[in-house]
């Protein structure tokens, strides 16, 4: 197996192709719940020779199994939020190191040098749990920005809304990274005209609040911060990596990262750039667990390889989960 790092390396399509290949192979013969996955398919490995033709492993298996492609020491277990009582997703990383420069690498991409900003992080459901893969990479964006003014906020929205002002008005570049419904609390709160500040969403309404189209949330959103376009990141406890969207809900993958499109009614098979399908990711960063995710998103794929998210799967299993109820 190459080095888990040379993923970052990758600078063409070709590349990236070569080496998700190399990475299924090695977590076919690796990790066990992969491969018996790969199995029940009937998955004949040396035929392999294309992205279309990898299987993809159901999202859930986070929730009842120990996806793992090594016997390494775990460093760090991330989980997803849930509501009492409910089976949450497990992501059992052995080389934590590998997240850091994934998300390190990614945001210098689309936003340049972290020390040019303060961040501010508005995140309750997930600052008031254990084990948020988001918490865990705001914190260290935060440490490195090294700005006395960058921080979480709790239960301190009056300071939040001085902080951001003022901040804003020195003509700081400032990114508030927040949860949808405590975004939308904030400007119930206070209307602002921010000049310098970039408002990336992440995550949903947690239960706290109606699910709304994405049009119509960033119009909410645009208004009550006074700002042309809302930024948004694509990410979940299954995966070391982020998309990003820097406005209109359309996101970009980092190197690294890829995503297919799959049909709805045959989870063996994807439809065409435009068509809406269920979103498969390639996460390369995930060399440790499983790099190839059929998550429960629905969304569809533009020609330059942007994506845009439209929903989730009203069935709560995804087709061909069943496969495996070990």
């Amino acid at each position: 197996m190459t080095s888990s790092t040379d993923i970052f390396t990758i600078a063409s399509q070709k590349q990236f192709e070569k080496m998700a290949l190399k990475t299924f192979r090695f977590q076919y013969e690796n990790n066990a719940v992969y491969k018996t996955f790969c199995d029940l398919l009937k998955t004949d490995v040396p035929k392999v020779k294309s992205l279309q033709q990898i299987p993809f492993l159901p999202i859930q298996f986070f929730k009842s199994h120990s996806v793992v492609s090594n016997s390494k020491a775990v460093q760090a277990t991330f989980s997803s939020s849930g509501t009492t009582g409910m089976i949450t997703s497990k992501h059992l990383v052995t080389d934590v190191s590998i997240y850091q420069q994934s998300y390190r690498k990614a945001f210098s991409e689309y936003y340049g040098n972290i020390e040019d900003y303060v961040v501010l992080a508005l995140l309750p459901s997930y600052l008031e749990r254990e084990g948020s893969s988001l918490i865990y990479m705001v914190k260290d964006l935060i440490e490195l920005s090294k700005r006395s003014e960058s921080g979480f906020y709790l239960h301190n929205p009056e300071d939040l809304i001085q902080n951001l002002i003022s901040l804003d008005q020195s003509g700081q570049n400032v990114i508030l990274i927040g949860v949808t419904y405590a975004l939308l609390d904030l400007i119930e709160k206070q209307q602002f005209e921010l000049q310098n500040t970039i408002i990336m969403e992440t995550g949903g309404m947690k239960g706290k609040r109606k699910e709304m189209i994405r049009e119509e949330l960033h119009l909410q959103l645009c208004n009550g911060f006074g700002v042309s376009a809302i930024h948004s990141e694509y990410g979940m406890t299954e995966l070391l990596s982020q998309a990003y969207s820097l406005g209109e809900g359309v996101f970009e993958c980092p190197s690294w990262m890829q995503i297919l499109i799959r049909d709805t009614e045959d989870a063996l098979s994807y439809v065409a750039n435009g068509k809406t399908g269920g979103i498969n990711v390639i996460d390369l960063a995930n060399s440790n667990s499983c790099s190839f995710i059929a998550t429960q998103d629905l969304g569809k794929k533009n020609p330059n390889n942007s994506f845009e998210v439209l929903g989730r799967f009203d069935n709560s299993d995804i087709r061909g989960c069943n496969l495996m109820v070990l």
